[in-house]
């Protein structure tokens, strides 16, 4: 295994309570983080969620004893609870995850079974009243996702609005925020706001060992901030009535100017846009551009949030976590909050 690489920690009760030096999580971002870019985060100190909402025993495997095999720092799984989520539960505390990540729904039913296998249970909320419930059912970490966030996202409130809500009901459950954070800028705002953390997913998309293509990337750097959208039946083949944020492209300017068709009726409705393999990727679909497709990259599902702005380079991971920690740390240094945060 290879050992984090040392450097000055970033304290918080977050980093604290899931032993990582730096208050930097990586996003599960299905279809984009394998255990290239989980390893890279874990290794610079960050802590990787690993999406494995969507995959079968044998993927969960692979994926799992790879990352084992490239880094020793903690981790977490991630599953989305839009969907029966059991076996893959049980495969998954099998590898002794740090976490388990819960997403799109309520950890409740989960958190004793979790708690079991000696790991922690992390829940995404979208407004302070979830939060409560979590905090009430033994949920450790909350992560308050805000609208801004790219790819699917269920809150309707701004990060920074929504962060302090959820921390004042959070008492001493660490609140990491999600949504909108792409430099060291928005972790001291976010910590200032009384989060012990972030949670980056766009930033980390434009990085070498992201499995994202390269035409996505591409497309990713080229944006700005206004060039996302929030739609809830735009890509909602495979995964309906879920509101998510993209890029904007050509298949979608034309489906809000034809207003909203459903999906027998709106353009090129059922055609085949990409491949991986032998898998065909319809219009429409929800699905991550991989780097291993082939096809019309840019008409698919290019999940960006509002801080796509901010992703001009590409980076590595490593160097985006331990330059993300020096901005943030240099800024609340700056405002005499160093003492407070425990920078």
């Amino acid at each position: 295994m290879l050992p984090r690489r040392p450097g000055e920690r970033f304290i918080t009760a977050f980093t604290k309570l899931v032993g990582v030096e730096h208050p930097i999580a990586l996003a599960p971002m299905g279809g984009v983080v394998e255990s290239d870019l989980a390893a890279a985060v874990g290794n610079a100190g960050g802590y990787p969620i690993m999406p494995l909402s969507w995959s079968g025993q044998d993927i969960i495997e692979t994926e799992l004893q790879s990352l084992r095999a490239k880094t020793n720092a903690p981790f977490a799984v991630n599953l989305c609870l839009d969907m029966p989520q059991d076996a893959r539960l049980e495969h998954s505390l099998s590898y002794k995850p740090n976490a388990v990540h819960f997403f799109w729904g309520d950890a409740a039913p989960y958190v004793t079974r979790v708690h079991a296998h000696g790991a922690l249970v992390i829940q995404t909320v979208s407004d302070s009243e979830e939060a409560k419930r979590a905090v009430a059912a033994g949920v450790d970490v909350l992560v308050a996702q805000g609208w801004e966030a790219g790819g699917h996202v269920r809150s309707t409130i701004a990060t920074m609005s929504l962060l302090p809500a959820v921390a004042d009901v959070a008492g001493s459950v660490p609140v990491l925020a999600a949504g909108g954070i792409s430099d060291g800028r928005g972790l001291a705002a976010a910590l200032c706001l009384g989060a012990s953390g972030a949670v980056m997913g766009t930033r980390f998309l434009a990085t070498p060992e992201s499995a994202a293509h390269k035409d996505y990337i591409a497309r990713l750097i080229a944006a700005d901030h206004g060039d996302t959208l929030v739609e809830t039946d735009l890509y909602n083949v495979g995964w309906p009535n879920a509101q998510h944020r993209v890029l904007r492209n050509a298949l979608a300017a034309r489906w809000l100017a034809e207003g909203r068709p459903d999906n027998t009726s709106r353009h090129r409705a059922g055609e085949t846009v990409a491949q991986r393999g032998e898998a065909r990727i319809r219009t429409y679909q929800s699905t991550t551009p991989h780097r291993e497709m082939t096809g019309e990259i840019e008409a698919m599902s290019m999940w960006a949030g509002q801080s796509v702005g901010l992703v001009n380079t590409i980076e590595p991971a490593g160097a985006i976590v331990e330059r993300v920690t020096d901005e943030a740390r240099t800024i609340l240094r700056s405002t005499s909050l160093d003492s407070a945060s425990g920078v």
